[in-house]
């Protein structure tokens, strides 16, 4: 009986980003559940405190080992996860990896606006674009859905946590999807994680898609996992 597959989503987003991702591996004969963001979470906690809400989501399943998918800021979740719990992780996946190397200023300026519910919704679409969406893709399809409080919660356990204690962990099988077209978490830091670990990691490149990589090439991004997950 294949693992169960957990996932992780983006920045201050929901499971529901995952829906057509779950659908194909369920078509392909996994279990497989999107995770919920923590509403709160105790002050001064890091990624390692989340780290533990997936492990105790994992308990609650009745699972001793999973495979584990994270998308943007759901990979460096998952990471943790690995680095702090290997036994619990059979492979690895990263959508849209970042954390190696740095986005530029304009682009973390319109990360923070998607989450500033002040703003007029055409103001706020421009921002999402921006940041999520390769040229000539449809941000519209990610207008609603976002977690302000979530969002908040996540980057200050992300900033109370070293990169170090999470950025280099590894599965036993490790798989990089990335858009070529990400300008948040840049193709370099899909093609660093994986040069450094030879052997363990896998890289896929999807053209035509930027850092949102589910809505914008959901066949690609599902038929890379179903094969990488199936061998």
């Amino acid at each position: 009986m294949e693992l169960p597959v957990l996932l992780l989503p983006s920045l201050g987003r929901g499971a529901s980003d995952f829906a057509h991702l779950v659908g194909a591996l369920q078509a392909a004969g996994f279990e497989a559940v999107a995770l919920e963001p923590p509403t709160s979470l105790p002050e001064g906690s890091t990624l390692h405190d989340l780290a533990e809400v997936v492990v105790a989501a994992i308990d609650a399943e009745g699972w001793q080992r999973v495979h584990l998918v994270g998308h943007a800021f759901g990979q460096r979740l998952a990471r943790c996860v690995v680095a702090d719990h290997p036994d619990r992780v059979a492979t690895l996946t990263m959508l849209a990896a970042g954390g190696l190397v740095p986005m530029e200023p304009h682009v973390a300026h319109s990360l923070a606006a998607c989450f500033d519910e002040s703003l007029p919704p055409a103001a706020h679409l421009d921002h999402v674009s921006t940041v999520f969406f390769a040229p000539g893709n449809d941000p519209s399809v990610w207008a609603d859905g976002w977690l302000p409080a979530a969002a908040a919660l996540q980057r200050a356990a992300v900033e109370a946590t070293p990169p170090g204690e999470w950025t280099d962990a590894a599965a036993a099988r490790s798989l990089v999807v990335q858009g070529l077209q990400d300008v948040c978490a840049v193709p370099e830091n899909g093609r660093r994680y994986v040069a450094a670990h030879p052997g363990v990691a896998t890289l896929v490149e999807v053209d035509g898609a930027g850092h949102a990589l589910l809505p914008e090439r959901p066949a690609e991004v599902a038929a890379a996992l179903v094969d990488f997950l199936s061998r």
